[in-house]
């Protein structure tokens, strides 16, 4: 497992290792049809997390901890769930796989569900579209074929709607991944944009009864403050962060983009180098066989000419998923802000 002192837009999370510690007892390496058509979660689980991100998260380094549960038929159930724990480069002795196999021990010996179905990561403004979260992913999923990360955002938590959501590598990612082949033509052969690459797998929350029966007598007991917050006309600081974090994955879509035409440049320049030496190739051999010369050998024009390496696609992909997320983020806040105003402008005309 690689260290997991990341900044906002990683998620490293040890892959391999991990999925294939956890996909011992639980090996399923197909994926035609999503396995999984909906996500049942304890709400002990949600606090766990919570808990975790407010304990060790601290401004955009992520939290990550792994899944536990059960599969009925095309449900996850995620019953439990324990953090990764924090460690630094220095602790070279300290072994995550292990600790894993130890933690899921230790469950089973009473009576816990102990199957690995996933993992979680936290997340700073949306910002977890990335190649790590990627590979990691497809670890998981190629080992355990239910497999899920599910992806909390404390901050849009903390303004009064929780946002977790579960996220799934569609089949046709999963074929490409598979070949390691990312190369434009495979993907353009597989058909996949960055609006194909993450499947969303729609969460429910469940408690018991006894749990919703103290929920009910604490919400009796619970005092309501008087917050009048949500009337505020102001833009929220968070808008503002999104748009800043938006213009920079533009500004890293558009590098991309300079490198693309460089490529085809370099592409074209290079053809028409190709012609020009098969035209005096081809005048030499006239020129030889006038005389009465045999003709030049053929060379291969591969080795003569290198094909300049094309710029990788499926990182252009991944930025422009994040910029999707951010679009979505966007959206929401400014759908929020213009109900506001344009609730306001009919009062203002209301009393006038």
């Amino acid at each position: 497992m690689a260290s997991r002192k990341e900044g906002a837009g990683s998620s490293a999370t040890s892959s391999s290792s991990t999925a294939g510690a956890a996909g011992k007892g639980k090996g399923k390496g197909g994926s035609g049809d999503s396995a999984v058509k909906q996500v049942q979660i304890d709400g002990l689980v949600v606090l766990k997390i919570i808990k975790h991100y407010q304990e060790e998260g601290q401004g955009t380094e992520v939290v990550q901890g792994v899944l536990l549960g059960l599969v009925v038929e095309d449900r996850l159930e995620i019953t439990n769930c324990f953090p990764f724990p924090q460690h630094t480069e220095d602790d070279a002795d300290f072994d995550e796989v292990q600790y894993q196999m130890e933690m899921m021990r230790s469950l089973r010996h009473v009576n816990i569900d102990h199957l690995h179905v996933g993992w979680y990561q936290s997340t700073y403004y949306g910002s977890f579209v990335t190649r790590a979260l990627l590979d990691s992913q497809f670890s998981y999923q190629h080992a355990i074929e239910e497999s899920v990360v599910l992806i909390y955002d404390p901050i849009k938590t903390a303004q009064g709607s929780l946002s977790l959501k579960a996220y799934r590598l569609t089949p046709k990612l999963m074929e490409v991944c598979k070949e390691k082949d990312f190369s434009p033509e495979a993907l353009k052969k597989a058909n996949i944009t960055f609006e194909y690459m993450f499947e969303e797998v729609p969460i429910v929350i469940k408690n018991s009864h006894l749990i919703n029966v103290l929920m009910w007598e604490l919400e009796k007991k619970s005092a309501v403050a008087d917050k009048h917050e949500l009337l505020s006309l102001a833009s929220s600081n968070h808008l503002g962060k999104n748009l800043q974090l938006l213009m920079d994955r533009v500004d890293e879509m558009s590098q991309d983009i300079v490198k693309y035409n460089t490529y085809m440049r370099n592409t074209s320049k290079q053809q028409q180098q190709k012609h020009q030496y098969q035209q005096r190739r081809q005048q030499e051999n006239m020129q030889r066989q006038s005389r009465g010369e045999p003709p030049l050998p053929e060379e291969d024009l591969s080795k003569l000419f290198k094909p300049p390496q094309p710029p990788a696609r499926m990182d252009s992909l991944l930025i422009a998923g994040q910029i999707n997320t951010y679009c979505q983020n966007i959206k929401e806040f400014t759908a929020q802000n213009l109900g506001k105003l344009f609730m306001a402008q009919a009062l203002q005309e209301y009393n006038n």
